[in-house]
């Protein structure tokens, strides 16, 4: 009953009836030695793309065929293939939300068996709360590719013409002062994210919650979102955005941001530490140089960034794992991570997955800015003490709960009407506060 249970909350949330089937491998015109990867359209997966030819020049029985999708798109239609078991793919990319609660669903293959048979590979050398986040007990069953916590970046030459002085240890409020004061009528004074998906707003504004003393839940399961405390993160994060954030914010997410930001029309932004990527890359960035980055900001929690890792797993449905491996292992080793920062430029390395790749001299020169910040972010990041107050989930961004891909997507859209003008931060709490009690009966109910 409990596997039926989180099978039909995790098929719910992709918007699927457990009686739909998904196409197999074959449908898609795939041979035998194709591996098909399902991916999320993000630059660092861009860039994969293109050095992929390397993988194929080096193992010619191999053929890559990738599936990119933007964030929302792919979650729904990774997790119900996966979840069907229907076999459409043999690399699905995920994150630490989904990793664990898969693998102890038996969905996805245990990669530490081929990560300890892989010369050279090393998974100790993976940062050890990612490591943790991607693991069911003792083994890893997703690999990262990228880590993130989240930080705040901010234009140091528009703070020096200011005479503002950025800590290392921002409040919220130092944040809010600070974008009333920039905002003017060619550059505003933050970019949030507004856009509906549990991982698009509510990755930043759960951190708020957090750090302001709010939860989801209390002990007991017992719905907290019409509390005093998330009321005010909630207004306060509103607000902010409304008054000193980027024009169409309700459908704004990282990539609108970063677009914005790196364009030089936004003072500051306060999202994902992988965003350095974009911003500190000539090719797409117009403030290279310009940044200066702060741990994510506080009022009552400390380490209030989130800890998030786009990682690469193998559905159990594959029947091409041994391939499947070879093309995670070269995509995640540390020989990759150097290919990126001789062939594209060190700034584009992906960021917050190994050790070693903060101890390559060329990328701590490229990171001299941000890559201390990073790794302080990632390893300070509490997911299993996300709140001031106890709380019987874990997840700092997120409740890793199956039912919450549903649950905050459904209160992302009442958070972005509330950012839209639509309806008050009050109506929004209160509808979502039902749809949190749902859930929380649900937990309550368990012997």
């Amino acid at each position: 009953m409990r596997f039926a249970r989180k099978l039909a909350a995790v098929v719910a949330a992709a918007g699927l009836a457990l009686t739909a089937g998904c196409a197999g491998a074959g449908s898609l015109g795939a041979t035998d030695q194709t591996v098909t990867i399902a991916m999320v359209s993000n630059s660092q997966m861009t860039d994969a793309r293109s050095l992929a030819n390397r993988f194929e020049a080096a193992n010619p029985d191999i053929k890559l065929r990738f599936v990119t999708l933007s964030e929302n798109q792919a979650r729904a239609k990774i997790t119900a293939s996966t979840a069907m078991g229907g076999g459409e793919f043999d690399v699905v990319m995920i994150s630490n939300y989904e990793a664990p609660q898969w693998a102890e669903n038996g969905w996805l293959v245990n990669l530490s068996d081929y990560a300890r048979n892989t010369p050279g590979y090393d998974e100790n050398d993976f940062i050890p709360s990612l490591r943790e986040s991607l693991s069911y007990q003792g083994n890893m069953y997703a690999v990262p590719f990228y880590g993130e916590s989240s930080f705040l970046m901010y234009r140091k030459d528009l703070f020096e013409q200011a005479g503002i002085e950025m800590p290392h240890n921002p409040t919220w409020q130092q944040v809010a002062d600070a974008a009333a004061k920039l905002d003017s009528q060619d550059m505003v004074g933050i970019c949030l994210r507004g856009k509906p998906g549990w991982g698009e707003v509510l990755a930043p504004l759960d951190t708020v919650i957090n750090t302001f003393g709010g939860r989801w839940y209390d002990e007991k399961w017992n719905a907290q979102l019409t509390s005093p405390e998330v009321e005010k993160a909630v207004n306060f994060y509103v607000d902010l955005v409304r008054n000193h954030g980027e024009p169409g914010a309700a459908t704004s997410g990282f990539g609108e941001c970063a677009t914005q930001f790196a364009q030089g029309r936004a003072a500051m932004w306060y999202d994902a530490t992988s965003a350095v990527s974009v911003l500190e890359d000539p090719a797409s960035s117009k403030v290279v140089g310009k940044v200066g980055y702060a741990m994510a900001p506080t009022v009552e929690k400390p380490n209030s960034g989130w800890l998030y890792t786009w990682a690469l797993g193998i559905p159990k449905s594959s029947d091409k794992p041994d391939a499947a491996w070879k093309f995670i292992s070269w995509m995640t080793d540390q020989n990759y991570i150097k290919l990126v920062g001789e062939q594209l430029g060190w700034a584009r390395v992906p960021p917050g997955s190994r050790l070693s790749t903060y101890q390559i001299p060329q990328y701590k020169e490229a990171a001299k800015a941000f890559g201390q910040v990073t790794l302080d972010s990632i390893e300070g990041a509490t997911p299993a003490k996300p709140t001031v107050q106890p709380v019987p989930y874990t997840g700092v961004q997120f409740l890793a709960i199956p039912e919450f891909q549903d649950l905050g997507t459904r209160v992302s859209q009442q958070i972005s009407a509330a950012i839209a003008g639509q309806k008050s931060v009050a109506d929004a709490l209160e509808q979502s506060q039902k749809y949190a009690e749902v859930v929380g009966k649900t937990y309550q109910e368990k012997p």
